[in-house]
């Protein structure tokens, strides 16, 4: 017989002979009664039998002061067994495994909105480099202002168009919106990073006189380092915590350029049919001169709150953005959007947008835009 054969069977039979003493137990439900204490939940483990194992866990983890064993998991016991950490790399793994409660059950990707779109628990990972879709991917031939744009400006000289652009109100905007994970379970079995690609285009598509022009593409790469979580909190389920670092540009050259980098906290919360996102940002500043919208935080704003309801085959979404100031400069957003069904996959698509920075060349300029299109895929 092996070596850690013969430990095992020695373990085994020592636990055993120790739980006999004082024991009162019958072949379906053995009870452990003022049984000696086992010194190591490892000898618990040694036992092969559930019943008794469970039952030498019982003793093992008794309430302090009182004669009554308290009845534990397995699942506690197993972090008992866990081992200890021996390196900074090691004890972060363990706390970021383990970042989500125990005590609340786990949801799978069919119970679970954004466990469908970001694969946060173990059975919803499939690997890396699939790709995904991320935000909304839509095509809406009408799009209709209340305000064109025809002088775009910025506090900054340089970025002041001076040109009128002989815009025609309604045009056609769409969206395409990719992402896929790079590295997964970074820290233990937690942790994915994922890249994202989101581009968004105004085409004056119905403006002959100016030869069809895009007026406006906002390009949106950025990386997001997410973790699942799994609390209760104010009667929702906090199941992502992430981080993001983005940049959105338009591409052009002077005096229309526009672009900003920023740094996103990202918390997902849900419900049944229900999910909010929550995303305080900061921004990276640059020098004053080299900046072409140099305010844009105090129009755009600081961050936004996304929430998104889905009832039978209709989704609904509401986003607020807002300055976090008062006053003068109390400014953000709000947009609303319901995607229906039309035949199979193809859904109807309804956008309503009213505020600050619909796109980024108009941050700074307020508006109320309506579109009406098509749709493919929607948040969840």
């Amino acid at each position: 017989m092996a070596l850690n054969s013969v430990k095992r069977s020695t373990l085994q039979l020592g636990v055993l002979l120790g739980c006999a003493v004082g024991t009162h137990a019958n072949a379906e439900n053995p009870v452990l009664v003022n049984s000696p204490t086992p010194a190591t939940a490892e000898a618990c483990a040694a036992l092969e039998v559930s019943a008794e194992r469970l039952a030498c866990y019982d003793t093992l983890f008794k309430a302090s002061g009182s004669n009554q064993p308290e009845t534990v998991s397995e699942q506690r016991a197993a972090q008992e067994l866990r081992p200890t950490a021996d390196s900074l790399k090691a004890k972060s793994a363990d706390i970021f495994s383990n970042i989500y409660t125990s005590e609340r059950p786990r949801l799978t990707p069919t119970e679970s909105l954004m466990d469908s779109r970001w694969e946060l628990s173990p059975e919803s990972k499939l690997g890396t480099w699939n790709i995904r879709s991320y935000q909304p991917l839509y095509l809406m031939p009408g799009f209709w202002t209340s305000k064109k744009n025809e002088f775009p400006q910025s506090e900054n000289p340089n970025n002041t168009e001076t040109e009128k652009q002989n815009l025609t109100s309604t045009e056609a905007k769409f969206q395409l919106s990719l992402k896929t994970k790079a590295v997964e379970n970074i820290l233990g079995n937690n942790g994915d990073l994922w890249l994202g690609y989101t581009q968004s285009s105004r085409w004056q598509v119905y403006n002959s006189d100016e030869s069809r022009p895009f007026r406006e593409t906002n390009y949106e790469p950025e990386a997001s380092l997410i973790f699942r979580t799994n609390y209760d909190l104010f009667g929702l389920n906090w199941r992502l915590l992430g981080l993001t670092l983005n940049h959105q540009s338009n591409g052009r050259s002077d005096p229309l350029s526009r672009s900003w980098n920023r740094v996103i906290l990202n918390l997902g919360f849900e419900k049944d049919n229900f999910a909010l996102m929550v995303r305080p940002w900061y921004r990276i500043e640059e020098k004053r001169e080299d900046d072409n919208n140099p305010e844009i935080k105090n129009y755009i704003g600081r961050g936004d709150l996304t929430a998104f309801y889905r009832h039978k085959e209709h989704d609904f979404s509401l986003m607020l953005r807002h300055t976090l100031k008062g006053g003068d400069e109390s400014r953000g957003a709000v947009q609303f959007d319901w995607s229906f069904p039309i035949s199979g996959r193809l859904r109807g698509q309804f956008q309503l947008f009213d505020g600050y920075g619909e796109s980024l060349i108009d941050y700074n300029h307020r508006a109320t835009y309506v579109g009406l299109g098509v749709s493919l895929l929607n948040w969840y």
